[in-house]
Formats: structure tokens, C-alpha cells, sequence
């Protein structure tokens, strides 16, 4: 989608804003400076009736005057509106047809005014260009909309409603009264030898990095909590993997023999561990193998080691050391960092009682016993180990944690600067404009066009 400007936003849009298929209600959606010839076209005579923000039952009508539905028609006035144009909604019957005909109709009519079908996320991001939304409160919407558990939904409603902007905007204005007093210091430079000290520059740096760490740990639980966190199960053949998916997804999705390389590709199955969604990903055993279907799926289990988040290497309880071959191979392939539990499975037949062990986890795939040892554990990981409702949870993307972390690393070279007895205050000036560069990112405030058209691309048609 091409970069917008706000006198490209003046021509009508149009779309959709229900979901495709047949449903009782359907809504089309139009936005633009001028919607007098829509409002004119679709209502005919019942357009002088038409009173901002209230219901009007009306027929939609045809070039000739027909009704194509018959329905509700309200206007919402600029600035008053979603996306801070004049905005017509028309709630008909839901049909795709009708919705189709309405649509033609709304185009038909605004035709003069150059009135075009709506690009995905067009609406959004209209309200972003007129002030009405940020760049976090416009992302939170379609993280509203995509939301895939109960604790998702409220973490973008929060956004939604400017929590998350609110505590961005309080650390870059912080930033921002710290570099006034820098520069201001740099116009006096026998002032600077003390400037740190009386303007209690080391203090007021060091309280921002708390915050902005506060804040990025709850982002990055934000993003664990929108995008899942990435589990891959390795082992060796009939060590219990596809029983172990089965029993933390609690249906049968993997199937389960006593032969060896019974799976033979990736079986990947997204669940929720008390709202929390963890993609499972269950593999291949890794072993030695002359079939060649086998070494297919024993390489994309290798592949899929790449990108896991965490790893679980699942051995037999009774045999918890005769793994160290996979584990060569588990180590080769995951990022730095990458953290690797060992599940000791079948302790029913090993005499074994479930625990947790550091690293280890002791349970049974097939009765259940340790399992809920290792969705805490899997909390843990995903930095939920503390019994939370979300409240604190910033339901962040990943350019949103990333343009965090710059701002993190901007402030700690800041800091640097400032520990230094010759410190040079042009250099911690800047690496503060840096950090408030970082953080304007996330809302907007700083943001390059081509990122916009990308970001509101990925939105709904009719959003």
C-alpha cells in the first residue's frame, strides 16, 4: 500500500466491515471529507432525515431508485468519528450479494468525488493520520480483532484505550526534560564539571531505566501472550513425544505406537496454558536411519530447532543418560539462549515420582502425573511464574519490543558516558535523542512511511 498524506485521505473509501460469508447483519462502511452525494444517492428522500449519530431506518437505494436492502443508516460527523472524516455506516441484511450491491452503489454515488474501495486497514489507518489514534493504540486494534485468548483481549483493550502510549509518552518526556537541562548546560561549559551532580543527572537516568525495563518485561510477556512462544519436543524414537503433545493439548492430535518412527514430519498444535498460547511443535525421533522418508522428517526437525523459543528434550526416565547424541544435535541447532528443559518421561514404569529438578522435569505422558510441573515450568519460561491475571501485560509486537530494546541500549551507553570522570555531554545528549528517537517509534511519532503502509497492510479489509 502506497505511503499516505492527509490530502490523499480525502477521497471516499469504501468497504465491507463485517466478515465474508452470510450472517444476520452486515455493515458497509464509508469514510471521506465529503459524503454528501453518497448520503444523497444511497437514501434519496430520506437523506434530509438523516441526524448525526442516530439511527435512521431507511431503504438503500439503487441509480434508480429501487431499494437494493432495506436497513439502518448513521452518520458520524468529523471530527467525531473513527477515523476523524464523515463516516456513513449502513447496517443491512448480511448477505454477500446485497453487501456486494450496496457497496457498488456507495462507489457509484461518489463516483465525482473519486471514491474508491478501501485498502486493508485503510480506515485505521486514516484515524492514525487525523490524530485519533496512535501507532500503539492503531496496532492494538487489529491485536483486539486477532486476539486468540481471554487475557489477549483485555492486554488490547488496555492499548486500545492508551495505557501502553501513556507509559511510552511518560518515559519520553522524562528523556526529553533530561536533554533540556543538558543542553542547556552545554551553553555554560564551566558549568559542566558539576552539571551531573547538581541536576542529579545519574539519578534521574537511572529511574528512567527502571521504567523503561518495567516496561519492556511486560512487553515482551505482551508478545509471548499475542504470538505464542515456539516449544519444539526432541528425543529419540518411542521416548513419549507424541503422547506428551497429546496430553498438554488434551486430545489426541499425534498418533501414538509402539514402532519406532511412527512420526514422521512435524504435527504442530497451538494450546493455552492458563491463557497463555504455546505452539507445540512435535518432531521426528532423532536417530540413525537408512529410510529416507525418516531422514526427511529427522532434518526438519533439526530445522525446526532454529526457531523454537524453548526446547524440550524428552528422554526415558529409566534411562535418563543414554540421550548425549541428541543432545549434541539439539545444541547445534538452537539460537543462543535458548532454553532446554529435559523431560524425563514414563516414571510410571521407572518407579519414579513426578518433580521438578532444575533443568528437569519428571512426569508421565501417559497418566498425567507431573504434567501441570511442566506447564509451570513452560510459565516460567514464557516469564509467567508468578500466578498473574495479565493486568500488567503490555500486549506489544515485535518492532514495538524491538524499537524498546534500541531505547534500552541508547540509555545504558548514556549512562556510560555519565560514570566517566571526563565526560563528554554533547555524547550524553545525543544518546538520550537516540533513546526518545526509539521510543517515539513505537507510537508513531517517528516512523517511516514504508513501516506504516507494511504495518496497516496486515489489517482486515473494512478496519
Amino acid at each position: 500500500m502506497a505511503p499516505y498524506t492527509r490530502s490523499m485521505a480525502a477521497e471516499p473509501i469504501v468497504a465491507i466491515a463485517t466478515p465474508p460469508g452470510r450472517g444476520g447483519i452486515g455493515i458497509v462502511r464509508v469514510s471521506g471529507a465529503d459524503l454528501g452525494p453518497v448520503i444523497d444517492g444511497v437514501l434519496g428522500p430520506k437523506a434530509n432525515r438523516l441526524t448525526p449519530r442516530v439511527a435512521l431506518h431507511a431503504p438503500f437505494l439503487d441509480a434508480d431508485g429501487a431499494p437494493i436492502d432495506d436497513g439502518i443508516a448513521i452518520f458520524f460527523p468529523a471530527p467525531h468519528s473513527y477515523t476523524g472524516e464523515n463516516v456513513l455506516e449502513l447496517q443491512g441484511h448480511g448477505g454477500p450479494v446485497v453487501l456486494r450491491l450496496v457497496v457498488e452503489r456507495c462507489l457509484q454515488a461518489g463516483r465525482a468525488l473519486g471514491a474508491r474501495l478501501a485498502a486493508p486497514g485503510e480506515f485505521t489507518q486514516r484515524a492514525f493520520l487525523n490524530d485519533r489514534l496512535d501507532l500503539a493504540q492503531a496496532e492494538a486494534v487489529a491485536d483486539l480483532i486477532d486476539a486468540s485468548t481471554a487475557l489477549a483481549a483485555r492486554s488490547a483493550v488496555r492499548s486500545l484505550a492508551g495505557e501502553f502510549s501513556r507509559r511510552v509518552h511518560a518515559l519520553h518526556d522524562g528523556l526529553v526534560e533530561l536533554r533540556m537541562l543538558v543542553e542547556a548546560t552545554l551553553d555554560f561549559p564551566e558549568e559542566e564539571i558539576d552539571f551531573l551532580q547538581k541536576a542529579d543527572a545519574a539519578g534521574r537516568l537511572a529511574r528512567l531505566r527502571e521504567d523503561l525495563e518495567r516496561l519492556l518485561a511486560q512487553s515482551k510477556q505482551g508478545a509471548v501472550l499475542r504470538e505464542g512462544l515456539d516449544v519444539v519436543l526432541v528425543g529419540a524414537p518411542n521416548v513419549g513425544k507424541s503422547s506428551l503433545l497429546n496430553a498438554l493439548a488434551g486430545e489426541e492430535i499425534a498418533i501414538v505406537t509402539a514402532v519406532p518412527g511412527t512420526t514422521r514430519d512435524r504435527i504442530a498444535q497451538t494450546i493455552s496454558v492458563d491463557g497463555i498460547p504455546l505452539n507445540i511443535v512435535d518432531t521426528a525421533g532423532l536417530r540413525a536411519t537408512a529410510d529416507e522418508v525418516e531422514k526427511i522428517g529427522i532434518e526438519r526437525t533439526l530445522a525446526e530447532l532454529a526457531r523454537a523459543d524453548a526446547v524440550l528434550h524428552l528422554v526415558d526416565a529409566a534411562h535418563p543418560d543414554r540421550d548425549e547424541d541428541v543432545m549434541r544435535q539439539v545444541e547445534a541447532r538452537i539460537g543462543r539462549g535458548v532454553p532446554v528443559l529435559t523431560v524425563l518421561n514414563k516414571i510410571d514404569l521407572a518407579g519414579q515420582s513426578p518433580r521438578v529438578d532444575g533443568p528437569r522435569v519428571w512426569l508421565s505422558a501417559k497418566s498425567g502425573a507431573g504434567v501441570g510441573l511442566l506447564r509451570a515450568e513452560l510459565k516460567r519460561i514464557a516469564g509467567w511464574e508468578r500466578d498473574t491475571t495479565g493486568e500488567n501485560v503490555i500486549l506489544a509486537r515485535t518492532r514495538q519490543v524491538q524499537a524498546l530494546e534500541r531505547a534500552r541500549e541508547h540509555l545504558g551507553a548514556a549512562a556510560a558516558h555519565a560514570e566517566r570522570r571526563d565526560a563528554v555531554l554533547d555524547l550524553f545528549a545525543e544518546e538520550l535523542r537516540l533513546a526518545g528517537n526509539a521510543l517515539a517509534e513505537v507510537t508513531g511519532e517517528f516512523t517511516a512511511d514504508d513501516l506504516l503502509g507494511v504495518i496497516f497492510s496486515r489489517f482486515c479489509i473494512g478496519k
